[in-house]
């Protein structure tokens, strides 16, 4: 019943290179071998029309660029030079950001992953549970009930930030398929809030999709999060960006705002059968309005509201697969690192499980591989952390409902690199 889902054409390419052999013996033996392979994978992906554009990224976990590539539709994007240096929407690939900074703060001290939610944002006190007919739960609904109209009582149990990095807190994007749950999320128009402190009050009006703890739920949870962060600490998420992961790891190109003369690229829809400029209002996940990215902006959403540019990202991603460190400096303990990427929720699934918003495979995908770190955002873009070969992957698009494949971008690629590894 609920919708629980994480989320011929003339064509351009800018050609891959090779890097030249990695300075130390651990990563030294990797290299990609045939790349015109990979890039023939991404090259059909545009042809077809599923993607306006792709561009993808791999890294060494010292820095090395061992690919990138970057293929485009020239009747879409006729001016548009992309590359590792062009801003991103990156929607939930903002999550693991604020998940790090949680794990930063609880080595610290400042918080703990048991506290109680209101202990930050009181405004989240009496919070309601929705439920179908006779009171039964949604998520325990037969397949072809009828929800509507919800009846809502009080939620029983504390919601802990535990509850929020694990999507086990009942928030919920406006996108859950039971239109009279829908329609409630769309009318607060979340993001067209000023500030926090306005986000909190509509959102604590809305009820929560199941009782706090009981199921997992992909949705606003790691936004929640992170306002309880800027609580704990009195500072903004741009601000424990900057302090805590940018600044002292030396990394440019991840932020919650557009820098001075940038420009971001359209939005782009898929859902007539073939990529297609559209308007903001496609973008349906809220409901409403979608994240702002102007400095002046007062409204920092951590699960959605982050830039970034693919060469900064991959630094990111560098820091968590080299055990929480970068250029010389720690952010992470290795032990906060294997909490974030053990078990948490969807232990069952047969792909694979999910820790702190990291979804670990278990080699069923057709990559092959065991214990890759993936993660994704609703824009159609894809990370993934190889530890064992000690590489990162990032693969950009700006691309709402691409149409549907026999197999998707993201497992495609993946396999292609692996295909023509070289070890």
């Amino acid at each position: 019943m609920l919708n629980t889902r994480p989320f011929g054409l003339a064509v351009c390419g800018v050609v891959a290179w090779i890097s030249a052999s990695l300075p130390n013996a651990a990563a030294a033996d990797v290299s990609i071998g045939n790349t015109f392979a990979l890039n023939q994978v991404l090259n059909e992906f545009v042809e077809r029309g599923d993607y306006p554009f792709v561009y993808a990224r791999i890294e060494s976990f010292e820095g090395r660029v061992l690919y990138e590539y970057s293929t485009k539709n020239e009747l879409l994007l006729p001016d548009a030079d992309i590359d590792g240096q062009t801003w991103i929407r990156i929607w939930s690939m903002s999550k693991i950001v604020t998940i790090t900074l949680t794990m930063d703060l609880v080595e610290d001290g400042i918080i703990s992953l048991d506290d109680p939610v209101t202990d930050y944002l009181p405004e989240l006190r009496g919070l309601t549970v929705a439920s179908g007919p006779d009171n039964v739960r949604l998520s325990s609904l037969p397949e072809n009930a009828e929800p509507c109209p919800l009846s809502t009582g009080p939620a029983a149990s504390p919601i802990t930030l535990r509850n929020l990095i694990n999507h086990t807190a009942g928030f919920h994007y406006a996108v859950t398929g039971i239109e009279c749950l829908d329609s409630l999320s769309s009318a607060q128009n979340l993001p067209g809030t000023e500030d926090a402190d306005e986000f909190l009050d509509r959102l604590s009006a809305l009820p929560l999709v199941h009782e706090p703890g009981a199921d997992y739920f992909y949705g606003l949870n790691t936004t929640v999060l992170g306002m309880a962060l800027e609580r704990a600490t009195r500072s903004s998420l741009q601000e424990l960006v900057e302090e805590r992961i940018t600044k002292p790891l030396r990394i440019r190109g991840l932020q919650y705002s557009l820098p001075d003369q940038a420009s971001l690229l359209p939005y782009f829809t898929g859902v007539s059968g073939t990529a297609e400029v559209t308007t903001p209002e496609t973008l349906n996940i809220f409901g409403g309005e979608l994240p702002r990215y102007d400095r002046r902006n007062e409204l920092l959403l951590g699960g959605e509201g982050m830039l970034a540019t693919a060469d900064g990202y991959a630094d990111f991603l560098r820091m968590l697969g080299n055990g929480g460190m970068l250029r010389g400096h720690r952010v992470l303990d290795d032990t906060s690192l294997s909490e974030m990427a053990s078990p948490q929720t969807l232990i069952n699934n047969p792909a694979g499980y999910n820790g702190y918003n990291l979804w670990v495979t278990n080699g069923s995908a057709p990559d092959g591989q065991e214990n890759l770190w993936l993660g994704g955002g609703y824009e159609s873009t894809h990370f993934w952390i190889d530890r064992e070969n000690e590489f990162v992957g990032v693969i950009m698009s700006q691309m709402h409902e691409p149409p549907a494949a026999e197999v998707s971008r993201d497992e495609a690629f993946r396999a292609a690199v692996y295909e023509n590894l070289v070890r």
